[in-house]
């Protein structure tokens, strides 16, 4: 039977004969179903259909990705403690697997929230059962359970030395992005999907608890995105699409991109 993919948003649901009546994801209010409806794929018609694309960043830091379904992209992030698959796709081909084992493969998968659990499962057994660690928080958005999952609870949780996920919350309440300290040539990385949004002009960040249906964060959840980053170094944001990053002084457009906000949604800000 196969595992059923949705078109729209790139969840993967249970083996099953048919398709299933709907996609739990794309009905909740920060995702949406499209105007043609419901449709499904699966691994194997992507596989043919899809193939992904990478770009390498900086030494170590290579994005993955196909453009399907919300165009989201993954990170194969080589740190000294192992190689960690930030976010994740459901679009896995075999060069795909060919060259990330080649490149020293998966030791940890690590996604920032369920819009992003796409495919999981499916990675994590391409590279020998890859333990994936998801926020407890948004445990009742795994559409597709694993045995290779690893819910996590509290604010942060430590990989490995230099590699941390940090719980910020705001789009979904397990929202979470990974710091890597020795990325940025030792200034430090965030791998942050779209908790924090790079803006298009890639200048700013932005905060949203849904971003097609153009429903805003309040004051108290941004206050805590900023306070939950406050005390990790980085000089880099690498956000959810290939071109989403800010390239250098990354916390200090964090800390202005989160004043920003809380004075144009307090009326602060004299707009």
């Amino acid at each position: 039977m196969p595992a059923y993919i949705c078109t729209a948003c790139g969840t993967q649901f249970p083996e099953s004969y048919t398709p299933p009546s709907q996609c739990i994801i794309c009905e909740e209010e920060r995702q949406y179903v499209p105007e043609r409806g419901q449709s499904w794929t699966t691994h194997a018609a992507l596989s043919k259909s899809h193939l992904n694309n990478f770009r390498e960043y900086e030494p170590n830091v290579l994005g993955i990705g196909a453009g399907f379904a919300i165009g989201q992209r993954a990170l194969l992030v080589r740190t000294a403690g192992g190689n960690v698959l930030w976010d994740c796709v459901s679009t896995l081909d075999a060069a795909t697997v060919t060259m990330i084992k080649a490149l020293g493969g998966v030791q940890a998968i690590a996604i920032s929230h369920p819009h992003f659990y796409t495919a999981m499962g499916e990675w994590s057994r391409a590279f020998g059962d890859a333990p994936i660690y998801l926020s407890a928080a948004d445990k009742e958005w795994i559409m597709n359970p694993s045995p290779a999952v690893k819910l996590w609870d509290g604010d942060t949780h430590k990989l490995w030395e230099g590699v941390t996920l940090v719980r910020c919350g705001g789009h979904f309440p397990g929202g979470t992005v990974m710091h890597w300290s020795g990325g940025a040539t030792g200034k430090g990385i965030v791998g942050a999907g779209d908790i924090l949004s790079v803006t298009t002009d890639r200048k700013w960040l932005s905060f949203m608890r849904s971003y097609p249906n153009f429903l805003p964060l309040s004051a108290r959840e941004v206050e805590h995105i900023g306070a939950a980053l406050k005390p990790f170094a980085f000089d880099v944001i690498y956000g959810h699409y290939f071109d989403r990053v800010i390239a250098k002084d990354a916390k200090a457009v964090l800390e202005k991109s989160v004043e920003r906000y809380l004075g144009a949604i307090n009326g602060t800000r004299g707009y």
